[in-house]
Parts: structure tokens; sequence; C-alpha cells
């Protein structure tokens, strides 16, 4: 059985959801997880803020022309009268419940229910469509089956037992639809898996059922080598290890979701990066096995990155003073990206600043704290193993002329990080690009 996720440009007109069914197989068992269409997410995440902010107008018109959106999505979609009777019906309930929330005291959770209702629209209409066509398929909700533990863990075992047990009930049929993102939490209420989710529940699923393949369809010839919207002449990588596409994907590749390997990884799963608009393209193909060894694969950045630097004299010749710095951001549930150290300082960077002045407020405690903000960190990935020689060198030449702020090499056989200014995030990669490839 295979897994396939679409994502949200994949089924952003009606033409492209109608075009999902020249790339299934319907003679195999397969389970498609769907994104919502393209733009409804970014959507539904200002109807939401609205009506946090006590915006109620303003949420309703942005509903209402969501929902106008929406319409005019069946109206090309549906050739029938039924067919379109029944999607103008299941978006007047899902755009009602929307307004209906907005009657009752707002908060995250309420939040939560809203952004979960593009990728609610976007399965059964794919799943209306397929009957319409004469085509039987079976729709699996995943709040069924999806769910989070009090950390926002995937609980495995739970989708393992739960999927298993409705899967069991359609021996003859073929084609499953289940949402992407979307999952409940410990307490049982709707909540999701993030943004990017719908690689992770792809990858979640595949992982359940032991699947032969997770096929991760986007609007790209797999993964590039460097970031085609600002670098010419990049090209696609036909094979990536898990470990060399966890660190790209971690790194800023936005072909895929950075949590999204490792559950198909401790399957071995493999994991097939592929463009809708290009079905008979090679892709991406993410597996256990290591690529060509010596070789420098890809590079990438990720963005809004602030870096937080400690200097304390008393770290000197002192032991669990990291251990009681990382424990403030522990504490905040922080996660850090880079790390270097030296005998008095240590520096670190993070993406998550919503606890930032809390966390530099305790930090204070040990030494002297500043903070810097709009970096970029640029990750080179290929085979940096300890026998190779000459790499590094080629990475920092290129980069010679731009001021860095960190460099983390040898924490990973697969990658060096470097850290600057935003403002020089383009030059690096095309220059790192210009010298590596």
């Amino acid at each position: 059985m295979k897994v396939l996720k679409f994502g949200g440009t994949s089924v952003g007109s009606a033409e492209k959801i109608a075009g999902l069914l020249h790339i299934l197989d319907k003679q195999e068992r397969q389970i498609i997880v769907l994104s919502a269409v393209s733009g409804t997410t970014n959507a539904l995440v200002e109807i939401g803020q609205a009506f946090l902010n006590a915006q109620k107008k303003e949420g309703l018109e942005k509903t209402n022309v969501l929902k106008e959106k929406y319409i005019q999505l069946i109206q090309e979609l549906f050739t029938t009268e039924e067919g379109l009777e029944q999607a103008t019906q299941l978006i007047k309930h899902h755009f009602q419940h929307i307004e209906d929330l907005s009657l009752r005291p707002f908060g995250t959770n309420e939040e939560k229910v809203i952004l979960a209702q593009g990728e609610l629209l976007s399965t059964a209409l794919f799943y209306y469509h397929l009957k319409e066509i004469g085509i039987e398929s079976v729709l699996l909700p995943a709040l069924d089956f999806m769910k989070t533990d009090e950390n926002q863990e995937p609980i495995l075992s739970y989708i393992e037992q739960n999927l298993g047990e409705r899967l069991v009930q359609y021996p003859e049929n073929k084609i499953f639809i289940t949402q992407g993102y979307i999952c409940r939490n410990n307490f049982g209420e709707i909540d999701n898996l993030r943004r990017g989710g719908s690689d992770y529940t792809a990858s979640l699923i595949g992982a359940a059922i032991k699947a032969e393949e997770i096929q991760i369809w986007t609007d790209i010839d797999g993964m590039h080598n460097n970031d085609p919207r600002i670098v010419a002449n990049t090209t696609p990588i036909t094979h990536l290890s898990f470990n060399e596409a966890a660190e790209l994907a971690y790194f800023g590749a936005k072909i895929l979701h950075p949590q999204s390997v490792f559950p198909a990884q401790k399957h071995n799963i493999p994991v097939r990066l592929l463009n809708t608009g290009n079905p008979q393209g090679k892709g991406t193909t993410i597996s256990g096995e290591m690529g060509e060894k010596g070789m420098i694969r890809a590079i990438a950045a990720k963005d809004n990155i602030t870096a937080i630097h400690v200097h304390s004299t008393r770290m000197l010749m002192a032991y669990g003073f990291l251990r009681r710095v990382f424990e403030v951001f522990e504490r905040y549930k922080t996660p850090i990206d880079m790390i270097t150290t030296s005998e008095v300082a240590v520096s670190l960077t993070i993406d998550e600043i919503s606890h930032l002045d809390k966390i530099v407020e305790e930090l204070e405690s040990f030494g002297s704290v500043s903070v810097d903000r709009d970096q970029t960190i640029v990750c080179v990935v290929g085979d940096f193993g300890g026998n190779t020689h000459g790499y590094a060198y080629r990475v920092l030449d290129a980069v010679k002329h731009l001021p860095l702020r960190m460099i983390s090499y040898g924490g990973s056989d697969y990658n060096i990080s470097l850290l600057l200014d935003s403002m020089h995030k383009v030059e690096a990669l095309r220059s790192l690009h210009n010298r590596l490839f």
C-alpha cells in the first residue's frame, strides 16, 4: 500500500483537483492525504486572528470572501446537478460553522477548529468528485485516528491501531482519502501538526501501515540543490539519504516538512518527492541508501533566526554551566538550532522567539547577554565525514567576502552551517552555488 500526499498547490483549482485522478493508480491500494486548497490556510489564519482580536465584522467579511472562492471552485469542478448540490451543502455547512464560532467566546481552541476547515473541505470535495465520476473511494476522517500527546508529539501506536481498525473494514477498496495537518490533542480537542504538517501526516500514516512508499506531490521536480527562487541553474537531486534530507528540510528546504523524514526513516520506507505538473519526472527519492561518497549535495537557508550570545567568566573551568543554560530553553520549550562555545562564552540560535524576553532575563543571571535578530542559517549538506578533506575550505572560501557570525562544523557528518545577517543571504546562496556546483 502506498501513501500519496498532495500539497495545496496540487489541489489549488478545479482543474488540478480533477487532474489528480491521472496520477492515482486505481488498481492499487493507496491512501491519499490532502492539504487545504492553496491560499485557504492563510485566509483561515486571518479569519481566526480577526475573531481573536474581537474584530468580528472583519472576520466575517474575510469568511464571505473565502466562501465565494469555494462556490466558484465547485461550479467549475462538478458537472452534475446532484454533485453540485452535494458540494454546495458541504460549503454551507463548513462556513456556517465558522460563523457560529464567532458568536461564542473565542480562544485558541476555536481558532484551531477554524484552521481545520481547509483540509476537511478539500478532502470531502475530492471524495464527492470521485463519486460523481463513478470512482469508489473511502473518506477516512483524520480526527478519528491522528492524535498527539501532552508534548504535542504524534502517538504512533494510537495512529497504527485506530487507522488499522478502519482500513480492515474496507478490504476491497483501493482509494482512501484523508486530511493532512489536522489531529486531536491529548484532551481530544481539534488541533494540528503546525504549518507544513500534511507531509508529517503522510509520513506518520506510512509508518503506521508499513507502506511500500510515501509520495509527496508538489509543484516542483523534487528537491533542488539550491533555492530555485533565488539561484539560477539549480538542478533536482535524484537521490538523498534520510539524514541528508532531514538536514535540508530542517534548515530551510521548503519542499519538505522538517519532521516528515523521521517516521519513514524509522521504518525504512522510501519517500519520493514528485511534481504534479510533471508526473513522469524522476523527482527525488529519499531512502536509507547513502549517496555517492565525497559529494556536496545541496544548499538550503533558514530565515527568521535570532542569535543569543552569553559571556561569562564563571563558565571558565566550570562544569554544569551549559546544562543550566540549556535548562532555560527547556523551561520555555524553545528549540536551539546552532550552538558554538569558547572558554567563557556560548552562542546559540533559535527560531521561536515568543519567550525571548523571559529567556534573556534568566540568562542574564549567568553573565552579559546580547541578541542579534534578522539572521539566516545557510546550511551546506553533503559528505562531511571524518575522512573527507577540502570541503570545509571550499565552503568558507566561497563566503570569505561576507561577515559570518557563527560556524557549526563537526556536529554532524552531513552538514556545515553558517550564520550571517539576512541581508547577505542571497549573495551567500549564489556565491556558494557558483563555488560548489
